[in-house]
């Protein structure tokens, strides 16, 4: 079955083949969707013919966002902990353990119900692609078990064992290591792609997580880094030289930190809704931009520090608040949410690459961080398949 998308107003590809800007716009363009895939980008007079039509009106199309970090596999709720960080209290590592224990006791169906639910948020939003991390368990069968339930709504699953010391290992952090370097990360390896550590004060120290990395490497994971997001760290270049794709919040980095990432293919990850949260400083983006490294931008939706499954309002806090041009943050938000994944199928609407699409309500993608807090998707096509988004039916003009 085969779906020519006509009447958008301005198509974002972000296409390197075309010189139409750094997001490879066009106007007056057409799709076609052919199965799960982009068959066709091009004028839409020299369209080819389709089995069906969709007539948009005028509204933009962007690709869908790639949120490449997250954390929705969880029980319980902390709002009480942001209304006492609003009131003042200061943020720490460690204030999980509420997670874990309302995690640890929940079903199996509780835990499927949350991912769906922040799933169909992440839909309604625009997130096409996402990836999920374990991390509330901190013991082995109920990692797995994230892990498993995971791997049932996306293919980019994250092991996190390494979030905090769990509970039992309270005063033999080293033990705790080494149960998620062996037994812990043996359990989740057939249900994940990614291995993470957090890497701060509160949680792991340098060698510490040096050596959860050096474990997940060793059994087929590709390396993603928590750091630098409540002080300075020496871990980041030795996550860089052991090839990590991401390392996520970038807070407090030095200029060797830096020039590290941007020679390099380390994408750096910023979560402008955690910093919002947290009341944590935001860090720079121009800084990273400007040296010439690859930027994401990702939601770190999680219970207790970043509740949001919104990309536009993390695209919104990163131009207002981190340095980003509307440009940049669009396609940090879509392929470099992609290459923090190492995916060039996503992230981009060319011919070949997974017909992941949105349509705005909107004529211009800008309207995104222009009106923050608006509902503006009216039309998502995951893998080609079409879904009204909460703005369907509204004009885009």
């Amino acid at each position: 079955m085969s779906t020519l998308i006509t009447g958008i107003g301005r198509l974002v590809t972000n296409d390197p083949g075309r010189d139409r800007g750094p997001l490879g716009e066009l106007t007056g363009a057409a799709v076609l969707i052919d199965g799960e895939q982009v068959a066709w980008v091009g004028d839409a007079y020299a369209a080819p013919p389709a089995d069906e039509a969709v007539d948009l009106d005028g509204a933009a199309v962007i690709p869908g966002f790639v949120d490449s970090h997250s954390h929705p596999v969880f029980a319980g709720e902390r709002s009480e902990e942001f209304a006492a960080r609003m009131a003042g209290q200061r943020y720490a590592a460690g204030g999980i353990m509420s997670t874990v224990t309302a995690t640890r006791a929940a079903s199996d169906d509780r835990l499927r119900a949350t991912v769906s639910r922040i799933r169909a948020e992440m839909l309604d939003e625009g997130t096409t692609t996402f990836e999920a991390k374990t991390g509330y368990g901190l013991d082995v069968a109920t990692e797995a078990r994230l892990a498993r339930i995971a791997a049932e709504f996306t293919d980019e699953v994250t092991f996190i064992g390494a979030h905090v010391v769990g509970p039992e290992w309270r005063d033999d952090p080293d033990g705790y290591v080494d149960l998620v370097r062996g037994d812990m990360l043996a359990a989740c390896r057939p249900h994940v792609r990614w291995i993470d550590v957090f890497c701060e004060e509160g949680a792991f120290n340098v060698d510490q997580s040096l050596a959860v990395l050096e474990a997940g490497r060793r059994a087929g994971l590709g390396l993603r880094l928590h750091a630098a997001q409540l002080g300075p760290t020496s871990i980041i270049g030795d996550a860089v030289a052991l090839g990590a794709a991401s390392i996520d919040h970038c807070t407090f980095l030095s200029d060797a930190d830096v020039d590290a990432m941007a020679g390099s293919q380390t994408v750096a990850t910023l979560l402008p809704a955690a910093e919002f949260s947290t009341r944590q400083p935001y860090p720079s983006a121009r800084r990273l931009l400007d040296a010439g490294a690859t930027v994401a931008i990702a939601t770190d939706c999680n219970p207790g520090t970043a509740f949001t499954a919104s990309m536009s309002f993390c695209l919104a806090v990163a131009v207002r608040e981190m340095g980003m041009t509307p440009a940049e943050a669009l396609w940090s938000a879509t392929a470099g949410g992609a290459a923090a994944l190492r995916r060039d199928d996503v992230g981009v609407i060319r011919p070949g690459a997974r017909a992941d699409l949105v349509a705005l309500a909107a004529p211009g993608w800008a309207h995104l961080m222009y009106r923050p807090g608006v509902p503006l998707v009216s039309d998502v096509w995951l893998g080609g398949a079409r879904r009204p988004g909460p703005a369907a039916g509204r004009s885009s003009r």
